[in-house]
Formats: structure tokens, C-alpha cells, sequence
């Protein structure tokens, strides 16, 4: 196969350059598309209780969504303000698509004790179109941001619909910022490590390539499926960064080759055939550790899964085809390297030759390092999280804060919701709703009761979490269900411990049938996941002490939360998983040739590393600063992934594979 996408390359380079100009067109043309049709609805779980209750109730009460806004001012109570909240309060009700808007001067709850602050609440019809909610919600908004007055220090409007709308127009931003770094430091990079322009610039356009298939993945997929917020920076990033690992593997074994060979035809062959092949592999082992995501039930997870997989597969493709065809027409004019080998790479020679000569030495003091470092992770948590997860600039964040300054705490959490179907007995309705103090009872049509609990705290939080399973214990065989955020937490940590092992399965079966058909051993598999699993455990552990902890989260632009949000550590896991794996290829694939041409283990193990250790150290810088780039959107979820796989890049790539 790559002897076959070799020739096809090299006897029709401007064919395939022309195939891929189409797919960048598509890419940035039609695959943009998918900014306008981002989802924030992470938690939810098709099967679960949480969910088979919350679309019970769509069904019996089709209630519309709603956005909010905080009117801030020195004094609410001035008439001025008043006049205007109550004309703007006019007018929404007028909006087409709206159904209520309630006066918040006689609204008890939505004047602050202080009197500096007002919420207003516009709540939209049920069953609108994708376009008539649309309408009415950014009809809705301008006019709230219309409320001014001399008086009226701020207007913060957000929540609902409005909420995926901001976040997707975040995503946007934060992405074209962070190309905007990326490209420019990465170019430097390869400049550095190439010497010239034409060898450094052929990996950006990979990448390119790799971005447009990026945006085309997820827009595809959201003709089928929700595609989150996240998604966006998190396939990006990695597109981008695996495309530059990919083409800069390529172009340091094609400036080998054509030391010996003269023909640049030849030395792509020669290129395809060797450096091609750890490509596919590595590619392959990044899309199957990507594959344990599938395992999962919930929509965000195998998404993500599918997403993320095909732009390695486009980044793959683009490394083996696009690449070689560029080689053909331009790597003429890209100098081979330097004459004397045995002079390259001395430093990682005798950091192999320290390891194999210190074995119990390196291995008493790293292991315990970094276990220590992955301690952490004992005590880790996930939540569905709030608005501070998002920048201060946000407006959904200035809305959070708003309320958490002028409000008692709690105001505006969602309660727990409790749903009794026809056949529950009076005695544990009763039960239940003397949980906590506070329920309300609303009777909906077909004799379903639901019950609202107020937990106290976060939406997600402990009191009301713990109130979930105090509401499920004492239903018994009652046909009673919970739901809401809370709930749905519950739900979703359950369904992380139940296909954990079964993901696990999947793919440490996956990675061992694909490093036995590399390598032809059976150890060296095993090896590679035990490393591995020490590398990931002190980048996990670093998130946790930083995002879960607070420790030094400040320089980073966040916060500690108390919890990670729900979708880092999987994706942390699955991703860093296959990027180690990527590294292993690399330096394996120079330690078999080493040792098909010698037969010497030891002097095979130190060839290899000393050929492959300075591929293996940029491209793991390279990747470095792809994450840190798009770490600076200050999205909390994004700095946390981020900052995982940049840590389990670096750790990998330097104290596992250099040493252990």
C-alpha cells in the first residue's frame, strides 16, 4: 500500500496537490460551517435516567428555553431605571417567540438585597424552529442590551440558547488566536531545526491541511450527532500538531536519504517506504486509542472519538501522499544532511548508553518521581461546572459574576428534579419531598407529579448530588426518576465507571495486536503500556493539583474549582494515550533497523534513540507549543486539556522514553 501511495505521489505530483487544494477549499469554505451549529449540552447520556426523564417532561410540558439578564445600576430602585427596565420589559413581550417575560420589580427574588442589580428572565415558546428561536433570541438580547441610562452601570444577558452561541463565537475566536501563535513560533521552529525555508515551510502545509480536515470532520459529524464547544480547540489542536510530527518525521529521513541518493524521486520512495510506515502505525495507534472513546454512551464521548480520529486519519494521509508529491516537485532544492552521522545525535547516545549502564539507578529514582507527581490523581473529581470556566472576558462569565456579587448564593441553581409517574404511593411522595426544605409541586398532565428540591450550592455540587442519591434511595420500586444537572452528573460518572474497563480493554487490545505487527515481540507491547501508563498518571496528576487544587493556577490564567470539568480526563487520557504511542513508533522503528543490520540489542537500543532522540525531542517541543497556544484562550476545560497533553508530550518524551 505505501509503495503504491508513493508512485502515485511521485507520477502525479500536481494531481495530488491539485486534490488537496479542493479538500483546503472545502475545509475553510464549507467546514467553517460548523462554528454556527456547536453544542453545550456535554452531560447528556442517551439511556440514562437523567435523560429518559428530562425528554418524559419535554413531552408533557414542551417548555421553551430561556435567557436571562442582569441589569446593573447604583440604585435599581431609581425611577429613571426603572422607566427604562419596565419599557425594555414591554417590548420583549412583543418579540416574536417570546411567551413570558415577568415584571422584575414584582417578581419576589429578582432585585438584589442591595439594590444594584435586577434579573430579567425571557422565557421563549415551546416548539420553535432552529431559525425562529434564533430570531428570537438575538431579538430578545439586543434589546436587553438596549437598557442604558445614565444610571445603569452594565448589562450582562446570557444562558439558554444564547449560551452555545457565545461559547461557539468563543471557540471561533480562540482558535484564529491561537493559529495566529502557533503558526509563526512553529515556523521558527522548524527554521531552527531545518536550516531553510523550503524544508520548514512543507510541514505547515500539512498542518494546514490538517486544520481544514479538522473543521470538515466536525462539520460533517454535526449533520449526524451534537458537536461540542470543545471539540473545536481539541481537534484543531491536535490536527495541527500531528500533521507537523508527521511531516517533520518524513523530511528529516528524506534529507537521509538523498545524502546517499541522488535521485529525489528515489530518496521518496526510500522515505515512504521507512519513515512511511512508522507513520501509518503511529497513526493507526493514535486513531485506536481514540477508539475506546466509542465504548462510551454518551453523545460528547464518541463524537469526540470519531472527530478527533479523523483528522488523524487526514493528517496521516496528507504525511503520506500530499508530502511526498511536494517532495517530488520541491525537494531538489532541499539540502540532504550532514555528511558524518555518527557525529549526530551524540547526546541522546549517551543518555542511552547512562540508562542501559544505571538501569536500577534510573529506575529507583524516576518511577517513584513519578508516581509521586500522579498522586493527585487519587483524589480527583469531575463536575458539569459553571461560568468560571470561561474567560472573565465572556459575557456568560460577567453574568455569573453579576449574580454571585449582588445575589445570595444558590440564586439561579437549578433545582433537583424529581419525576413521579402515575402509580407512585402517597407516602413516598411525601417522603421525598420532605427531603429539603423549600419543594415546589407541579402537577402535569397524565398524572405525573414533579417535584423541584432545592440542594443548596452548585448545581453540581456535593449537597445536591448527594441529594440525587438520596432521592434514589428512597423511592425503592416506586416508578419515580430524577433528573437535572445534578442528576445528570451522577448519570455520567456512572457511565465513566461502568465502560472504563471495557475502553481500557479496547484499547491496550488494539495497541498490542498493532505494536506486535510492528515490532514482531510480544514484551515490547507490554513494556510500552506500563511506561506509558507513568507518563499519562503525573500529567493527570499535574491537572488535578492545578485546576482541581489551585496550586500555581493563577500564572496560567485559571482558577481551582474544586473539580475537573466531566470532559478532561477523558479526553486527556485517550489523546495523551496515543501521542505516547506516537513517540514509542518513532524511536522504535531506528532501534529495529539498528538491530536488523547489527543483531546487537545494546548497541541497537543506542543507535536508535541517537537517530531518532532529536525528531523525537521537536516534535514534541513542536506539540508543546501547539498546546500552549491554544492555552491562552483561558477556557478552563481547553487550559485543562491543554496543559495535560502538553505535560504528558514533554514527560514522555524525555524522562520515559530518553530513559526508562
Amino acid at each position: 500500500m505505501l509503495s503504491t501511495l508513493a508512485r502515485a505521489a511521485t507520477r502525479r505530483p500536481l494531481t495530488v496537490m491539485l486534490l488537496w487544494g479542493l479538500f483546503l477549499l472545502l475545509g475553510f469554505g464549507l467546514g467553517t460551517g460548523v462554528f454556527g451549529r456547536l453544542s453545550d449540552d456535554v452531560p447528556d447520556v442517551p439511556g440514562t435516567e437523567s435523560q429518559v426523564a428530562a425528554e418524559h417532561l419535554d413531552g408533557l410540558d414542551p417548555a421553551g428555553d430561556s435567557i436571562t439578564g442582569v441589569v446593573e445600576a447604583a440604585a435599581v430602585a431609581d425611577p429613571a431605571v426603572r422607566a427604562e427596565v419596565r419599557r425594555a420589559v414591554a417590548d420583549l413581550r412583543e418579540v416574536a417567540g417570546v411567551a413570558e417575560v415577568p415584571d422584575p420589580y414584582a417578581t419576589p427574588g429578582t432585585v438584589a438585597e442591595d439594590g444594584r442589580a435586577l434579573v430579567v428572565s425571557v422565557t421563549l415558546e415551546g416548539g420553535l424552529d432552529d431559525d425562529a428561536e434564533e430570531a428570537a433570541v438575538d431579538d430578545a438580547a439586543d434589546r436587553l442590551h438596549g437598557i442604558d441610562g445614565s444610571a445603569v452601570s452594565g448589562v450582562h444577558v446570557s444562558g439558554g440558547p444564547l449560551l452555545g452561541q457565545q461559547l461557539g463565537e468563543r471557540a471561533q475566536e480562540d482558535v484564529k488566536n491561537a493559529e495566529l501563535i502557533s503558526l509563526p513560533v512553529v515556523l521558527v521552529l522548524l527554521l531552527v531545526v531545518f536550516g531553510g525555508l523550503r524544508a520548514a515551510g512543507l510541514p505547515l502545509l500539512v498542518a494546514v491541511a490538517g486544520i481544514a480536515g479538522a473543521f470538515l470532520a466536525l462539520f460533517g459529524f454535526s449533520h449526524v450527532t451534537d458537536i461540542s464547544v470543545y471539540a473545536i480547540q481539541v481537534t484543531t489542536m491536535l490536527g495541527l500538531g500531528l500533521a507537523v510530527d508527521y511531516a517533520l518525521l518524513m523530511l528529516v529521513r528524506f534529507r537521509e536519504e538523498r545524502r546517499h541518493i541522488p535521485d529525489v524521486v528515489e530518496a521518496v520512495h526510500r522515505t515512504v517506504a521507512a519513515a512511511g510506515r512508522t507513520v501509518l502505525f503511529s497513526g493507526l495507534t493514535v486513531a485506536v486509542s481514540l477508539a475506546g472513546l466509542l465504548v462510551f454512551p454518551s453523545t460528547f464521548l464518541r463524537s469526540m472519538g470519531l472527530a478527533v480520529a479523523a483528522v488523524v486519519v487526514v493528517d496521516m494521509l496528507a504525511a503520506l501522499t500530499l508530502l511526498p508529491a511536494l517532495l517530488t516537485r520541491f525537494g531538489g532544492r532541499i539540502p540532504p544532511a550532514k555528511a558524518r552521522p555518527e557525529e549526530e545525535g551524540r547526546l541522546f547516545a549517551r543518555l542511552a548508553r547512562f540508562a542501559a549502564r544505571r538501569r536500577v539507578a534510573v529506575l529507583a529514582v524516576a518511577v517513584p518521581a513519578l508516581l509521586v507527581v500522579a498522586l493527585p490523581v487519587t483524589g480527583m473529581s469531575i463536575n458539569l461546572g459553571d461560568a468560571r470556566q470561561l474567560p472573565k472576558s465572556t459575557e456568560a462569565r460577567q453574568l455569573y459574576d453579576a449574580i454571585e456579587a449582588h445575589f445570595p448564593p444558590g440564586t439561579g441553581v437549578s433545582p433537583v428534579t424529581v419525576v413521579l409517574r402515575p402509580g407512585t404511593d402517597t407516602a413516598t411522595a411525601d417522603r421525598i419531598g420532605a427531603i429539603a426544605g423549600g419543594t415546589t409541586v407541579r402537577d402535569l398532565p397524565g398524572g405525573t407529579t414533579v417535584l423541584e428540591l432545592p440542594a443548596g450550592g452548585a448545581a453540581d455540587g456535593p449537597a445536591a448530588t448527594e441529594l440525587v442519591e438520596r432521592v434514589r434511595d428512597l423511592r425503592g420500586d416506586a416508578p419515580v426518576q430524577v433528573t437535572g444537572s445534578a442528576a445528570q452528573l451522577v448519570d455520567f460518572r456512572q457511565m465513566l465507571a461502568d465502560r472504563a474497563p471495557w475502553a481500557a480493554l479496547t484499547v491496550l487490545t488494539g495497541i498490542f495486536v498493532l505494536l506486535f505487527a510492528f515490532t514482531g515481540s510480544v514484551l515490547l507491547p507490554l513494556r510500552t503500556v506500563a511506561t506509558t501508563l507513568l507518563s499519562l498518571g503525573a500529567a493527570l496528576g499535574a491537572v488535578v493539583w492545578v485546576f482541581q487544587d489551585g496550586h500555581l493556577a493563577g500564572p496560567i490564567g485559571a482558577e481551582g474549582l474544586g473539580a475537573l470539568s466531566l470532559t478532561a480526563p477523558p479526553l486527556i487520557i485517550a489523546i495523551a494515550f496515543g501521542l505516547a504511542m506516537d513517540y514509542e513508533l518513532f524511536i522504535l522503528a531506528r532501534m529495529r533497523e539498528a538491530r536488523e543490520r547489527t543483531g546487537d540489542d545494546r548497541e541497537a537500543v543506542v543507535t536508535g534513540l541517537r537517530r531518532s532522540g532529536r525528531v523525537v525531542t521537536c516534535a514534541a517541543l513542536l506539540l508543546a507549543v501547539v498546546f500552549g497556544a491554544f492555552m491562552t484562550g483561558g477556557f478552563s476545560p481547553i487550559l485543562q486539556i491543554g496543559l495535560g497533553l502538553t505535560l504528558a508530550v514533554l514527560i514522555d518524551a524525555t524522562v520515559v522514553r530518553m530513559l526508562l
